[in-house]
């Protein structure tokens, strides 16, 4: 892409966008920003666009015109009318991780799911720094790829995240190692069905060569159908059977082709769900170059993910978890299902299309009480009614003081919205650390 002298629109100005922006600027771009929030409400990012001198349009028809090319960051919608009508006039319209693919240097190991994403991408990382093998992590987790590129180099890992959101637009970014968690119904409220979601995450395997790894959960449906759409050789695991050349566990181990290399009790992280991400690690790690024996060092160090099960503190007997990064249907599952009972959940926020009846059985078993919070919280009561007792508790800081009112020592208070945070919050990570701080307030005895 020829970057210096083009007129270059950047749309989007979260942290990938200005990222994009600052990128194109410094290679000699003419580079405007488009937004469809106001620039006073733009706040970090609004600042920075002023500081540089950047051009801010407010989104609309005529911001996106007499421009070279379009860069779309992964919080604007690919099928955006404006874009659609910017393509038909033969304008070029990428998305951040397309851009930055051409510009990276280091082969790349691409991590994607519905579910567990996060853990597995900073596990992996966490493996190949301890095994002495360069690596930085980003993408959807922590720098955007285009924040990457001056850190990268030709002998470094890139483990990226990588979202629905950044892979429904990539054409030749190519992902040496790529991998897949699973594929359960989520962000139908911009993709409009599964089978869109699903073939955005297929992509990150579409775009693979024949010298390059799949690295597959063999229990899932989608990475099955995945398996057959990548030219890249498969290497797939399972936490439900042994698997020829790849991964698998049973109750008590992990194995790799046979040979046990783990104690799932050296697994420092709560959850079936996360022997699952450690396998998945595991391969992608081996693969690039670690052995077993340290890799299984190196899990039995990992500190685990701020705002996934993530445990806060115990007052007066009750635990108190976030998992603000379940933020759809099946993580909230997951979550459950790493709590023997006595669960005081809390859930809500902005619907992102899904039912929650998934949750009535589990909750009927495990579940104290549901204290919803949020725009979805009538639409949570009415799948949930009869399953579990419901709070209306509308404010995080109100279902706190709800469940820390009623929960006896033994229980468990767990923030594991199902939903979005958009509704209260910034971020699923705004969120987690408001929780935090309302946990931290409290007193025994109060």
């Amino acid at each position: 892409m020829q970057i210096a002298g083009s007129r270059i629109a950047v749309a989007g100005l979260g942290q990938s966008g200005l990222a994009v922006a600052e990128f194109l600027l410094a290679r000699g771009a003419q580079v405007r920003v488009i937004d469809s929030r106001p620039l006073a409400e733009l706040k970090e990012a609004g600042r920075a666009i002023e500081r540089l001198g950047i051009p801010f349009e407010l989104q609309s028809p005529e911001a996106f015109e007499g421009v070279d090319a379009i860069v779309i960051s992964p919080g604007v919608p690919a099928d955006l009318e404006e874009l659609e009508a910017a393509r038909r006039r033969g304008v070029p319209v990428l998305g951040e991780v397309e851009l930055a693919s051409e510009f990276l240097a280091g082969p790349i190991i691409g991590i994607t799911g519905a579910n567990g994403k996060t853990t597995t991408t900073a596990l992996t990382g966490h493996i190949l720094r301890e095994v002495g093998i360069p690596a930085q992590v980003g993408g959807n987790i922590g720098a955007p790829v285009t924040g990457m590129i001056a850190n990268s180099r030709p002998d470094q890992w890139n483990v990226l995240e990588l979202s629905s959101f950044q892979l429904e637009t990539i054409e030749r970014f190519r992902a040496q190692v790529a991998v897949c968690l699973n594929v359960t119904p989520d962000h139908l409220d911009r993709h409009h069905s599964f089978e869109n979601y699903a073939n955005a995450k297929a992509r990150l395997f579409e775009t693979q060569t024949a010298g390059d790894f799949a690295v597959l959960n063999a229990d899932d449906a989608s990475c099955l159908e995945y398996g057959r759409r990548t030219r890249a050789r498969t290497f797939w695991f399972s936490t439900t059977r042994a698997v020829g050349g790849g991964l698998w566990a049973d109750e008590a181990r992990l194995y790799f082709e046979g040979a046990p290399f783990l104690e799932i009790a050296g697994i420092p992280l709560r959850g079936r769900h996360n022997v699952e991400n450690t396998l998945a690690a595991a391969g992608a790690a081996h693969l690039a170059g670690a052995s077993l024996e340290a890799i299984a060092a190196a899990v039995r160090t990992f500190p685990g993910v701020e705002h996934r099960i993530e445990f806060v503190r115990r007052v007066g007997g009750v635990d108190f978890y976030n998992d603000s990064k379940a933020t759809n249907v099946d993580a909230t599952l997951k979550s459950i299902a790493a709590f023997p009972g006595g669960v005081w959940i809390i859930l809500g926020g902005k619907h992102k299309g899904s039912p929650y009846t998934a949750l009535r059985e589990p909750l009927a078993g495990k579940g104290r009480a549901a204290l919803l919070i949020g725009a979805a919280a009538s639409l949570i009561a009415a799948d949930l009614a009869g399953a579990v007792r419901l709070i209306q508790a509308g404010t995080l800081e109100a279902a706190v003081r709800s469940a820390f009112e009623e929960a006896q020592p033994g229980d468990t208070v767990l923030l594991a919205p199902a939903c979005a945070s958009f509704d209260q919050f910034e971020n699923y990570e705004q969120r987690g650390r408001v929780f935090k701080s309302l946990v931290g307030s409290l007193e025994e005895g109060s």
